[in-house]
């Protein structure tokens, strides 16, 4: 809520400030960018013999638990076992914007692997309709023991 102070003059002629209220609002809209401003011209405190400023507000981006941003791109890990970085899995996650995908993975996920999905990033404010990519960075996590048989299986079908 913004407070102004108005210079009004009651019966017996005397000046006196009367403090008014008004309420601004910001339709946030998606994609904007941290540092994004929105300036209301004039709305600043106002003070006598000078004209009111403008009031102008910063975006700030709030941290999320899965996604990280970079630029119009999103950015996010994924863990998987080494029997799903060799054989394939599915990355089930939900989107920004509440809607659930189901990602298949068929390639073969290295330690540093990086899938992109195509126009599931954050919306491009300057270009409607699209959208930057969603960056999905892999993690294989090795088993820490391995049976006998586990291991000759694994050379049988390695090909070691």
């Amino acid at each position: 809520m913004l407070w102004m102070y108005l210079l009004n003059r009651n019966e017996g002629n005397e000046m006196r400030l009367v403090q008014e209220s008004e309420i601004l609002t910001i339709e946030v809209k998606p994609g904007w960018k941290k540092g994004t401003k929105i300036t209301f011209p004039d709305k600043g405190n106002e003070q006598l013999n000078q004209l009111p400023a403008d009031l102008v507000f910063v975006i700030d981006e709030k941290p999320h638990s899965i996604f990280t941003r970079d630029s119009n791109d999103l950015i996010m890990s994924h863990r998987v076992t080494l029997a799903e970085a060799l054989g394939g899995t599915t990355v089930s996650l939900t989107t920004l914007d509440g809607r659930n995908l189901l990602i298949p993975v068929t390639d073969l996920v290295s330690p540093a692997y990086e899938m992109v999905v195509a126009r599931e990033g954050m919306p491009i404010t300057k270009e409607r309709g699209n959208r930057g990519d969603l960056r999905i960075k892999f993690e294989v996590k090795f088993p820490t023991k391995l049976t006998p048989e586990q291991r000759s299986g694994l050379r049988r079908v390695l090909g070691g």
